[in-house]
């Protein structure tokens, strides 16, 4: 039998504390502990980025982080976007713009390029496109995730 960790973080705002193994991956943990079943897991390599998070404020996947190395860590997920019933500007533009289809990716792509945007609120198409190369998606062309990103960055800039 595996030891137990107790652990305590900050997800979306919120204070957690629970018990989880060594083996577990961050994203076993908002998954199966504490059932914050947004982000998704594509491949458990770290080469799809449907796994996408932030962790205290950096994009990382979440499928190659122990959640043992996250005690006291800020995470972000897909759940925290929205403010109740209203959605991010990036949100939004996914549906308004066709950026999505079956989903999988869609959460990951989403904390992409909304950390994207919170370093650059302006980028060019060839800033969107390498900042989500990380983001595999198998139904799209990127082509209307690309104009949902460009379409949120203008409405969150106020152009």
């Amino acid at each position: 039998m595996s030891k137990k960790h107790h652990l305590a973080m900050n997800v979306n705002g919120d204070d957690y504390e629970f018990l989880c193994e060594t083996h577990q991956s961050l994203l076993d943990v908002l998954r199966d502990e504490l059932m914050l079943t947004g982000t998704k897991e594509g491949c458990a390599t770290g080469d799809c980025g449907a796994c996408s998070v932030t962790l205290d404020g950096r994009l990382a996947c979440s499928c190659l982080v122990l959640a043992v190395e996250c005690e006291g860590a800020k995470i972000g997920t897909i759940e925290g976007m929205a403010r109740g019933d209203v959605l991010h500007p990036l949100q939004r533009n996914f549906l308004e713009l066709n950026g999505l289809q079956c989903g999988i990716c869609t959460p990951g792509i989403l904390i992409a390029a909304r950390s994207l945007l919170e370093r650059n609120p302006d980028p060019s198409e060839t800033e969107i496109r390498y900042w989500l190369a990380g983001n595999l998606c198998r139904c799209t062309g990127y082509d209307k995730i690309i104009r949902s990103v460009q379409a949120a960055a203008k409405e969150m800039r106020g152009a």
